[in-house]
Formats: C-alpha cells, sequence, structure tokens
C-alpha cells in the first residue's frame, strides 16, 4: 500500500451536493507526498515551490465552485508522485527530473512501485470525475466542464508575460468565448493556449473527461504570482466566475447544441 493510514484519499470532492452543469477541477491542488514516499529527496523549500503542485489553484478553484454553485474535485497528492493531468504512459508522468531539479525517489522505480501510484492516486481520482461526468451527461446534454491551473512566471530562465491563459483544443465555442470575454475586462495579458499548448499527448483531464464527451471544456492558467494571496485569489475566483457564468450564458443565447462526440 502507498497510502496508510488517516491519509486522505486521492480525491476530495467541494460542494459535492450541488447539482449543476458545471463542473470544476484541480489536478495540482496540493504538494502533499505519502509519507511512505518520505518527501522524494528534496528539501522542504523545494517542495513548495511550483515544481510540486499549482500555486494558489485550489483556492481559486474552491471560491469558483461555491460562487458558482459547483461541484469541484480536488486531486490530493503532488504532481511529483504522479502527474494527474497526464497519462500514465508519459514521458513526465512521474518525473525524475522537473524544470531543472532533480527528483531523487523518483528514480529506479519498479513496475510495481509505479503501478502503485496509477491505483492509488491516478485511477481514483479519475474515476470519480467520470462516475460524476457520465451521470451528469446522461441526466443532462449541458454539461460544461472547467480545470484551474497556475503557472510560474519564469520556466527554465524565459519569463512568461501572461497574466493568465486559455487552454483548448476541439472546443470551439466556449473557450474562445472565455479569451474574448477575459480581454474585454481591460488590462490583462490573456494567452491563447499560453503557456503551452493543450493537447491528447500534453494533457488528460480535459481531453479525457471533456472532448471525449463532445462538452464544452476550457483549462484556465493564472500565473501563481499573482494567487498567492488570499486577496488574489478572491480576485481570480470572481474574475473566472464571471467569465464562466457569461460565457455559459452567451452559449445559452446562441442555442449552442453539444457534439456527441467531439474525437
Amino acid at each position: 500500500m502507498l497510502l496508510g493510514p488517516g491519509e486522505p484519499s486521492a480525491v476530495t470532492l467541494v460542494n459535492g451536493e450541488a447539482d449543476s452543469r458545471l463542473v470544476l477541477v484541480c489536478e495540482h491542488a496540493s504538494r502533499r507526498i505519502p509519507r511512505a514516499l518520505g518527501t522524494l529527496g528534496l528539501s522542504e523549500s523545494e517542495l513548495e515551490r511550483h515544481i510540486a503542485w499549482d500555486i494558489g489553484a485550489r483556492a481559486v478553484a474552491e471560491r469558483m465552485a461555491h460562487r458558482l454553485g459547483a461541484p469541484l474535485f480536488v486531486q490530493n497528492y503532488s504532481r511529483l508522485v504522479c502527474d494527474c493531468n497526464r497519462n500514465t504512459t508519459a514521458r513526465d508522468f512521474i518525473p525524475d527530473v522537473s524544470e531543472r531539479t532533480a527528483i531523487p525517489g523518483n528514480r529506479g522505480l519498479s513496475e510495481s512501485d509505479i503501478a502503485q501510484r496509477v491505483d492509488e492516486i491516478f485511477t481514483p481520482f479519475h474515476a470519480a470525475i467520470a462516475a460524476h461526468m457520465d451521470a451528469l451527461t446522461a441526466r443532462r446534454g449541458d454539461a460544461v466542464f472547467v480545470t484551474v491551473h497556475s503557472f510560474t512566471p519564469v520556466f527554465k530562465d524565459i519569463e512568461r508575460p501572461w497574466h493568465v491563459g486559455v487552454l483548448f483544443n476541439r472546443d470551439r465555442l466556449f473557450s474562445p468565448l472565455a479569451v474574448e470575454l477575459l480581454r474585454a475586462q481591460g488590462g490583462l495579458a490573456v494567452g491563447v493556449n499560453e503557456p503551452y499548448v493543450m493537447s491528447d499527448e500534453t494533457d488528460y483531464t480535459v481531453p479525457v473527461h471533456g472532448e471525449a464527451r463532445g462538452v464544452p471544456s476550457v483549462e484556465f492558467e493564472i500565473r501563481n504570482d499573482l494567487v498567492r494571496t488570499a486577496a488574489g485569489q478572491e480576485d481570480w475566483a470572481d474574475r473566472l466566475s464571471r467569465v464562466v457564468e457569461a460565457a455559459i450564458a452567451r452559449m445559452d443565447a446562441m442555442g449552442a447544441q453539444p457534439a456527441k462526440d467531439a474525437r
């Protein structure tokens, strides 16, 4: 067993009683590491960095869930244990180097070591989302899927000027509306598929749970220096909640119909 007595399960459902077409997810919400893995050979200061989690993302996502009356699925372990926004076969699913930092505890893993992380963290997290999405789309055909992330202002010495990125792949309605609405707020540098491009190879959650069901889907990436404080988290939760509400209202006004399958 990887997770011991008293350790949280892989997933926490926030606002689970909400009956909403909107579903929120935060895959990189925590820097927690299972006790059995120690610190993966890293110092406390390293585990506070972006390499371990998306700083501020959970706080923003929780505020959005309560403002929008939507359920939120939170992943409770560091992406250094396994990255729940990657396919299990991806090279960086369990990284032995993140940015330029070696992760000693991820080197020389056996097949059973990897399987433990898949079975106890990745699989239950995504199974919970899948079960909810299956039930929701069976009950109603107008679900909307949103994930909340944050990104570091500098990556390998390259500055990232955007305040927020809107990431999408197959979605051609909801995500472009979100871009338009964010830009209309003024004073924001809004990246489209920045700081990276979404694809089936680089991402898992939106392609599998949203796009494969033909559901309008978007990933928001907030620059993490903007959401390190409670005030910043409140501000961005308010901004993104207003964008999501307005984008959904516009889709409804347009009479947009969800695709049966976007793949």
